[in-house]
């Protein structure tokens, strides 16, 4: 995990970022997941605070949290996110006490410039099935979804189908879905939907959000020696 999300360089983490490509498997899960867990990150200083929220799925039922802090040892360079929070974040799943069937990952999966973003990247590193589920779009084309929770459109890339616009909440912006690894775009929506109630953002994604910026504040406000 270490040489593959801390790179010296800029052009290490590009030949990284290839090589795990090669690994990347996009398909349809051979069964349902049972626990699903969710990460997320925050950033302060240098320091990089990195959350997972683990559930159990259909019906959602939170079960733990767990959290990372760490110093920041990339910068933020668009299209290598991984390689600046995902040692974080895979340190948080991996403190988990049950392993996850799936994790949802604030970002993108194969909605991406490389057709590999963090989701996909945490995805091959972890050998699990992981979603992208991005606030924005990063690449691509689409025709507007039905204003209804539960409608959708695919998402275009050069002609092929990387992601899909999902409708999580009647009459609000949707969100951005693509498979990370072992995962395909019909199994990714459905699993998104399942895990979205009232909220524009899947349960378990708003707890890690919630939590890895908690863990930020609780940190600004620790004396100076913490830092």
């Amino acid at each position: 995990m270490k040489e593959d999300l801390r790179p010296r360089t800029i052009e290490e983490a590009h030949e990284i970022q290839r090589a795990l490509k090669k690994k990347l498997k996009i398909t349809s899960p051979k069964k349902a997941p049972q626990l699903i867990a969710a990460a997320d990150a925050a950033f302060s200083d240098d320091f990089v605070f990195a959350a997972g929220s683990l559930y159990r799925y259909s019906p959602l039922v939170h079960m733990e949290d767990a959290f990372t802090r760490e110093k920041a040892r990339f910068p933020y360079i668009p299209g290598l996110l991984a390689f600046r929070e995902g040692h974080a974040i895979i340190s948080a799943i991996g403190k988990l006490t049950v392993a996850p069937d799936l994790v949802l990952i604030d970002g993108q999966g194969i909605a991406h410039p490389e057709g590999f973003g963090i989701a996909s990247h945490i995805g091959v590193i972890l050998g699990i099935p992981t979603i992208g589920c991005a606030k924005s779009r990063l690449i691509g084309e689409y025709e507007e979804p039905g204003p209804i929770k539960g409608d959708w459109t695919y998402l275009y890339h050069r002609g092929a189908r990387v992601g899909a616009v999902v409708r999580t909440r009647s009459f609000v912006m949707p969100l951005f879905v693509s498979p990370g690894h072992l995962a395909d775009i019909e199994s990714s929506v459905e699993i998104v939907l399942k895990c979205t109630s009232g909220f524009r953002i899947p349960e378990p994604l708003r707890a890690a959000d919630r939590l890895s910026k908690k863990m930020r504040r609780d940190y600004a406000g620790s004396p100076a020696l913490d830092k």
